[in-house]
């Protein structure tokens, strides 16, 4: 199967930080993910929380999931790392690809079925449900959008942004969320592929990276991203971020973790896929806004954050095999007739 145009742009991204990174010792207490941004889902926490639990370091790592794919793939005849969490697409991907191996962690038998791989090859950790994080201090006085379409508008050129959706899972739901609620399909990716183009009058920022940091300076002030990360602005960083799930509708996706084939230190990240499904794992994610998969994790604290119930009807399941199995037509696409 012939690497598509999103991982080989990912490579060539994931070569740069490679290039630039500085060495990571191999260590018998090292684990090596790829895909765990400190700045992302609160992995600065759960990192932190493993170490002293544990006595196992993880080391950050900023990839994205198409970037970490491209590493894994890149280095599947010598693997480096030893664990990955990705979107659920790429989860799928990589078992393709046979860069990953079965493990079914602690807990396992709790995640419901349709959100973990029936062998074991990849696991969700928790969800997110895409929709648009908005810094209204940095709007300076414009109206809050509150649909896809809003951001057609001329007022908000040059106010918003979004992930790559040629490289990074994020994007990739994000132009999933807008092709569904304008009425395509994952056999149709028109009215997305429309969008996008008739958006760039907008001149939209277009970063292959996580922007948090982004949409608190207000440099982006609009950005698609997902509920955790706009709760965590709002109560964490104490930021003037809403969260709106557009009304035309959204989508909900997990995000998986898996275990490296033929990864150096199997034992130990073992351990860690352990404890990341354990109830104090669990439960990291709840307090960092995230929707985790062992739903008992959820103190009444943290749901309280959450946007009402009516608000999360607006944002379906979809069939994330499909959705895995197309995201290399719409990648091309959008390649091709938006960038």
């Amino acid at each position: 199967m012939r690497l598509s145009r999103f991982i080989q742009a990912a490579a060539s991204a994931a070569a740069v930080i490679v290039a630039f990174a500085a060495p990571i010792q191999a260590s018998a207490q090292n684990v090596i993910c790829y895909n765990c941004p400190p700045e992302w889902a609160d992995w600065a926490t759960q990192i932190k929380t493993i170490k002293e639990k544990t006595g196992i370091t993880v080391p950050p790592d900023n990839k994205n999931s198409g970037q970490a794919l491209a590493q894994m793939l890149a280095e599947k005849a010598s693997p480096v790392a030893d664990f990955t969490y990705v979107g659920v697409t790429f989860g799928i991907e990589a078992k393709k690809q046979d860069i990953i191996t079965p493990y079914k962690p602690a807990g396992w038998s709790e995640v419901p079925a349709g959100l973990k791989d029936p062998e074991g090859y990849w696991t969700t950790i928790h969800s997110g449900t895409m929709g648009l994080m908005v810094n209204v201090d940095a709007l300076k006085g414009k109206p809050v959008p509150h649909s896809w379409q809003d951001l057609l508008k001329p007022e908000y050129k040059g106010l918003i942004g979004y992930l790559d959706p040629a490289s990074a899972f994020v994007g990739y739901v994000g132009a999933v969320a807008v092709n569904q609620a304008l009425g395509g399909t994952l056999d149709n990716f028109t009215p997305g592929i429309n969008f996008f183009k008739t958006l760039q009058k907008n001149q939209p920022i277009v970063p292959k990276q996580t922007s948090y940091a982004r949409l608190l300076s207000g440099e982006i002030p609009i950005l698609f991203g997902y509920d955790f990360d706009a709760y965590r602005a709002k109560y964490k960083d104490h930021a003037n971020v809403a969260f709106i799930i557009p009304s035309e509708g959204s989508v909900t996706v997990p995000y998986v973790v898996s275990l490296v084939k033929n990864g150096p230190n199997q034992a130990n990240a073992k351990k860690v896929l352990d404890f990341l499904l354990s109830n104090e794992g669990q439960a990291i994610w709840a307090n960092a806004y995230l929707r985790p998969v062992r739903a008992s994790a959820i103190s009444k604290e943290a749901q309280a954050r959450f946007l009402p119930a009516s608000d999360y009807a607006r944002s379906k399941a979809v069939d994330y095999g499909k959705m895995a199995e197309v995201q290399r037509q719409f990648s091309e696409r959008y390649l091709a007739e938006v960038k």
